[in-house]
């Protein structure tokens, strides 16, 4: 007898699950510093237009594929006639795959600053480059040693992940993101509330809402198109995997523009939230991105803080709900493959994979800056150069597998399965797509050519867009 397949015990689950996984790190520690460079508000309306033209489109095919086939992403294309796709599936897993490896020891990094804030903040204040450094087993006397540290809170990190997923769908995931999206929308609000009354938080505010054009260049749309695509989980298998666990009922179209809404959202609190603080606390200019910003620079944000140390508890707090909610989606998506590619069970399959990807992760984590192990990189920019290897596993996912896994989606969907199957498909709900039009033209030229832009001109110039 077929074992039947779970799915999401109500639409609001649903719902805070996938917002869950686009909301991760990416969109509070490196959106607010790419509106900052991109010119503030103009940065933010290139943003919107991408996430409504481009995001919510890919966002609707991926979940149509998923709920269309009823199983995994590799399955899915085996299960709609178009067994030759199965390349794009597989991209997406390895990419999954790759990312929770590092992704889980962030996030360990996160839960070490959590109890480092609660337990020991003036020893961060004192030297916030050296104690992030220690962590990773470098010392301010240039030896180097094991990052047990990191590794340990990394551990911590992914058995909260195998725990949840262990549960299954409804009763793991569903049951985390009901409480994890609400809290973290609660920080979130603490946190804008607490910036935007900072003495001289003003000119951050001003300059989130102005216009500069001036600062707009090619390079600002691509930087919101990769941190749209990184950010919404387009291309990581995780978007088919959870329209999968749909039923017939929900609406698809109404249900992605809610998602990318909410993902949106959190990202531009965010910005509203870190550039204020920065410009009241340290001046403009000073403004960040990605972990060096957000562990080291920060610190001196909620040292120079009225009540600092709590808020940057909070902040801590707030990264590592994201951190959860995204890394449980990647794991899922790997863990729906091993049971229904190979028939594992769901217990086995949880630990075994957790168990690998922390693994390797652990080389990420080495890497940078404890031990100087290397991975390789061919760009036209650059040739054949040797980056550290926790930048090589970022390249590799992020400049090439997630956008030729989400290519591989656009061009089944538009041209080999056709948009008319997504439509009908959307259309089961007895809700009529007003956008099939708009939708079809989007899905067949306007997608495929973006995600083709951000590959070639990662190539060509070894730019990061992610």
């Amino acid at each position: 007898m077929e074992k039947e397949r779970a799915q999401w015990g109500s639409k609001i689950g649903f719902i805070l699950a996938a917002a869950g996984s686009a909301v991760g790190l990416g969109n509070i520690w490196k959106f607010p510093g790419r509106a900052y460079e991109g010119g503030g508000g103009c940065f933010l309306l290139v943003y919107l237009f991408i996430v409504l033209f481009l995001g919510v489109p890919m966002m609707i095919t991926e979940f149509s594929i998923g709920r269309a086939s009823q199983t995994n992403i590799v399955g899915a294309f085996h299960k709609l006639g178009h067994r030759r796709f199965s390349w794009a599936g597989w991209v997406g897993v390895i990419g999954a795959f790759i990312i929770t490896c590092y992704y889980c020891h962030v996030g360990g990094w996160v839960l070490r600053y959590v109890v480092g804030y609660a337990s020991e903040a003036p020893k961060i204040y004192e030297d916030s480059l050296g104690y992030f450094y220690n962590m990773l087993g470098y010392h301010t006397d240039g030896s180097t040693s094991f990052p047990w540290v990191a590794i340990l809170f990394a551990a911590l990190f992914m058995i909260i992940n195998a725990v949840v997923i262990i549960r299954g769908v409804e009763g793991g995931i569903e049951k985390f993101n009901k409480v994890g999206m609400p809290a973290l929308f609660i920080l979130l609000l603490i946190l804008l509330v607490r910036a935007v009354t900072l003495d001289g938080s003003e000119a951050g505010i001003r300059y989130m809402i102005s216009l500069d054009w001036s600062k707009v260049t090619f390079e600002t749309f691509l930087a919101a198109l990769g941190q749209a695509f990184y950010s919404l989980s387009i291309g990581m298998a995780i978007l088919i995997t959870y329209g999968s666990y749909l039923p017939k009922t929900e609406n698809i179209p109404k249900n992605s523009a809610l998602i990318c809404a909410m993902d949106t959202l959190v990202a531009m609190l965010a910005g509203f939230i870190i550039v204020p603080a920065v410009f009241a606390t340290l001046g403009e200019g000073e403004v960040g991105k990605g972990g060096g910003f957000a562990f080291v620079s920060l610190a001196k944000v909620f040292e120079q803080m009225p009540g600092g140390t709590v808020f940057a508890v909070v902040f801590y707090l707030l990264l590592l709900f994201a951190a959860l909610t995204s890394c449980m989606s990647l794991v899922e998506s790997i863990v729906a493959f091993l049971t229904e590619h190979f028939s594992w069970q769901r217990r086995g399959a949880t630990i075994g994979v957790c168990a690998v990807m922390f693994c390797i992760g652990c080389l990420y984590t080495c890497s940078q800056a404890a031990i100087p192990i290397k991975g390789i990189w061919f760009d036209a920019a650059n040739g054949i150069t040797y980056p550290a290897f926790c930048d090589f596993m970022e390249y590799l996912t992020d400049r090439i597998m997630i956008p030729v896994c989400a290519l591989g989606c656009c061009i089944f969907a538009g041209w080999v399965w056709k948009p008319e199957k997504v439509i009908a498909e959307v259309e089961k709900t007895e809700i009529r797509f007003g956008l099939a039009k708009a939708y079809s033209v989007l899905v067949k030229y306007i997608a495929p050519l973006a995600i083709l832009t951000i590959l070639v001109i990662s190539f060509v110039t070894g730019m990061t867009l992610s």
